[in-house]
């Protein structure tokens, strides 16, 4: 008896030429053409058939080439919504303290990587979070400064909205802003404890400014191949003058073009910079355009104090007034706006602004570009309802809720139960018709495009629950029509070719409500199933990726 092939060992390796036309069968082809498919026929890079077993027949006889796939799964490719490529590649390559269990071993670590490195240059890190810490605190400037021995570090906390720095790299930043009267003098600055605000703005931008080219391209590599590597074939990258620059964004886009990997979709995070982003190639004018902070770094903009900082209630970035201006005039343009925005207080700016625009411009204008708001966290019914109104997009990300969301979770510490509770309600906006863009805000949360589907399946707050193969749309068609693109993320005759291909596993049907019977494998119920995301469970292993027919990714 013959045994069937290792699935995925016919398609054509990364680098190498695709068949013009490929029969992918004898496993399951995740696609609302046909909920009991176990084939799909690719030509020229695009989805020609999807069916079962007894038609794929007289498709292979005139394919190139037939892929055997050993019970596999095949879905469309995953979409995240919202990456920032060169600091994902900088914390998979080198100083990543994400997960680090205490304050002690966190300085341990910064030291020996500093130690381990040639000298000269900036060290760029990411990930740390006191709130894991049984120390509850940051490190003190003069504890950063022992363990850096004199180089200048740059460590951004987990949310990137604050950051530690090395006295070497603080002296570096203020010799750039002394005509603006130093790095002391910009709100945010502490002279002992992490940057906020435009301190923290500058200090970044200081040591992004001292990344070589190569070292830059090498990042950036490193992050689309692990996207590759997980079944993402679309990228969202977020940038702007306050988060990384325009030769960071133009050198993805170029490195993106190769086509040996993920597709990458560029967003200009600059005020009223609509020319600037059609030059440097962005698809819009938005993606983090700040309005607000971030609930870890008490900078996200709240109606109401922090619980554990009563003298706070975050910074506000952007006016309702300057939120319009920038609405106005990418609409008049044709173009997409976005915004980040976290807090309630920066959500009411966001909507006050967009809604004078429709006012202004019409409705039907603004809700023709989808223009799209990252984050979107603290909604409550009006916000909810204005979103839908409005047409904006949602581009949200579930893992912040595994992160930091539940009773004893980072969203209790800053804000309290009540107001916890209330985060993330991506029940809510779908019920009102929201469009949902589930992605990673990587290096903020991993590339790990199940885990988030997970998330929201599995949301700390029960009521916030969604259906897996509903956050798994929002993980997929959802990044495409985020784009205004409506005819890709799912396998459908005619839809572009780019999609993963899973080890073969139990499918089932999950949905949230724990009242009624949250899974199915009855196959009578007409719904395609997707693999069993109960938490505690491994996740699907990726065998490979394809974008538009061409394999970027094969498991060894």
């Amino acid at each position: 008896m013959t045994s069937r092939p290792t699935p995925v060992r016919a398609l054509p390796a990364p680098g190498e030429p695709a068949p013009r036309t490929l029969l992918l069968r004898g496993g399951h082809v995740y696609s609302p053409a046909d909920p009991f498919a176990t084939a799909v026929l690719v030509q020229d890079g695009t989805v020609a058939w999807v069916g079962s077993e007894s038609a794929a027949d007289s498709y292979a006889r005139d394919a190139d080439a037939v892929t055997d796939l050993a019970g596999a799964l095949v879905t469309p490719a995953f979409v995240d919504a919202h990456v920032h490529a060169t600091a994902t590649g900088l914390a998979l390559t080198g100083l990543d303290l994400t997960g680090c269990p205490s304050l002690a071993e966190a300085l341990a670590r910064i030291a020996a990587f500093v130690r381990a490195r040639p000298a000269g240059g900036v060290v760029v890190g990411h990930g740390w979070d006191e709130t894991r810490w049984s120390e509850r605190r940051a490190p003190t400037l003069a504890e950063l400064d022992d363990a850096c021995a004199g180089a200048a570090v740059y460590l951004s906390r987990t949310d990137v909205h604050s950051a530690l720095a090395s006295s070497a790299l603080r002296a570096l930043a203020d010799r750039e802003a002394a005509a603006d009267g130093g790095l002391a003098a910009l709100p945010g600055h502490h002279p002992e404890q992490p940057l906020t605000r435009a301190a923290h703005h500058l200090v970044r931008a200081a040591a992004l400014a001292h990344l070589g080219p190569a070292q830059r391209e090498g990042a950036q590599r490193a992050a689309l191949r692990r996207a590759a590597e997980v079944g993402i074939g679309a990228v969202h990258e977020c940038a702007g003058p306050g988060i990384s620059s325009a030769e960071d964004l133009t050198g993805l886009l170029a490195l993106a073009e190769q086509g040996d990997g993920p597709e990458v979709f560029g967003y200009w995070g600059e005020l009223g910079a609509v020319d600037t982003a059609r030059r440097l190639g962005a698809v819009g004018a938005g993606g983090d355009l700040f309005v607000d902070g971030a609930i870890g770094s008490h900078t996200a903009c709240l109606h109401a104090p922090y619980t554990d900082a009563p003298a706070e209630e975050g910074a506000g970035y952007l006016t309702a007034e300057q939120v319009a201006d920038h609405v106005a005039a990418c609409t008049e343009a044709g173009m997409q706006a976005g915004f980040h925005a976290i807090g309630d207080a920066a959500l009411t700016d966001l909507l006050r602004g967009v809604r004078a625009v429709a006012d202004r411009l019409g409705l039907a204008r603004v809700r023709a570009l989808r223009h799209r708001v990252e984050h979107a966290e603290m909604l409550d019914q009006d916000g909810i309802a204005a979103f839908a109104e409005l047409g904006l997009t949602a581009s949200v990300q579930p893992a912040f809720d595994a992160a930091w969301g539940g009773p004893d979770g980072m969203y209790a510490d800053r804000l309290g139960a009540d107001r916890a509770r209330t985060m993330n309600p991506f029940a809510a906006l779908l019920r009102a018709g929201v469009p949902l863009a589930f992605g990673s805000d990587a290096p903020v949360t991993a590339l790990d495009p199940w885990g988030t589907v997970r998330a929201a399946a599995f949301h700390r707050t029960p009521e916030h629950r969604i259906s897996v193969r509903a956050a798994f749309t929002a993980h997929t068609r959802g990044g495409w029509r985020a784009l205004g693109r409506d005819d890709a993320g799912t396998l459908v005759p005619g839809a572009p070719a780019s999609y993963a291909v899973w080890s073969p596993a139990e499918l089932v049907v999950q949905a949230p409500d724990e009242r009624v019977a949250n899974w199915s494998t009855d196959p009578r119920s007409g719904v395609p199933g997707l693999p069993d995301l109960t938490p505690g469970g491994a996740v699907p292993r990726c065998l490979a990726t394809v974008v538009r027919g061409r394999t970027v990714h094969l498991a060894g």
